[in-house]
């Protein structure tokens, strides 16, 4: 049976990482699907201008660094017990140890970005509603009458800048998906609640043809979930009606 994946921060931190994925995703897809730059773009200046715009809001790397130290120890810890798969083991750790020790050197590699002229010009404008039009960003639009190699180049490179970002967040939010596994729930009138302690990211998985959807509200010491409906009229509607979902607290 085909599912669709919801997933829920139930604090700050796990939703920045979130929204980081999210945007790495973004540029990942301009740079590795057979898309023209011309039509890109917009996607791939977006998310770039969010992830630099969230780092330097809020101490993406130190908590990084702390979740990366954190998993170091588990996966010490993990190394002493039997029928462990220490290939993978010692590969995450070997991860972990290299990624900790990038993310805290002095100057991070992706502050570059930010003395990048072209970049600084055209982040100014992104963040005006309609400001990235052609007759607004003529150096953009030169730039993007650049050989398409040339212009690739340069996108790989910003994005070669946030590796460490990249991988330190892909290696994190690894572990903590696998911190739980689903379960199947029940409930007779579309609403669910429980105790948030311990939690940091629920994920829940609906059958593709459900007729609902989850909306989520909750913090480290308590959740709910309400399932809705779409409605004409109103955007949405509670859907009281037995559900059946898979929930994996994680």
């Amino acid at each position: 049976m085909s599912t669709v994946l919801y997933e829920h921060p139930l604090n700050e931190r796990i939703r920045n990482y979130l929204k980081l994925e999210q945007f790495f995703a973004q540029i990942y897809s301009c740079l590795n699907n057979n898309l023209s730059i011309k039509t890109s773009h917009q996607v791939f200046f977006s998310a770039l201008f969010s992830i630099i715009d969230t780092l330097e809001r809020n101490d993406v790397r130190g908590d990084l660094i702390k979740d990366l130290e954190k998993l170091e120890q588990s996966l010490v810890i993990w190394s002493q017990a039997p029928d462990i798969d220490t290939t993978a083991l010692e590969m995450n750790l070997s991860e972990a140890v290299k990624l900790i020790a990038h993310l805290r050197v002095p100057q991070p590699t992706w502050c570059k970005l930010k003395e990048d002229k072209l970049l600084a010009s055209l982040k100014q404008r992104f963040a005006i509603q309609g400001g990235s039009s052609s007759f607004d960003l003529p150096q953009l639009h030169f730039w993007l009458h650049q050989g398409e190699a040339e212009t690739k180049q340069e996108m790989q490179h910003w994005f070669n800048l946030l590796t460490d970002i990249s991988s330190s967040l892909a290696l994190v939010l690894k572990f903590i998906r696998q911190r739980a596994v689903f379960e199947t729930i029940e409930v007779d009138s579309g609403f669910y609640q429980d105790n948030g302690e311990g939690i940091l990211l629920l994920r829940i998985k609906i059958a593709s043809d459900a007729p609902y959807y989850p909306t989520v509200s909750g913090n480290k010491f308590r959740y709910s979930i309400r399932f809705m409906l779409p409605c004409q009229y109103t955007g949405r509607r509670y859907a009281n009606q037995a559900t059946v979902f898979q929930l994996a607290r994680c």
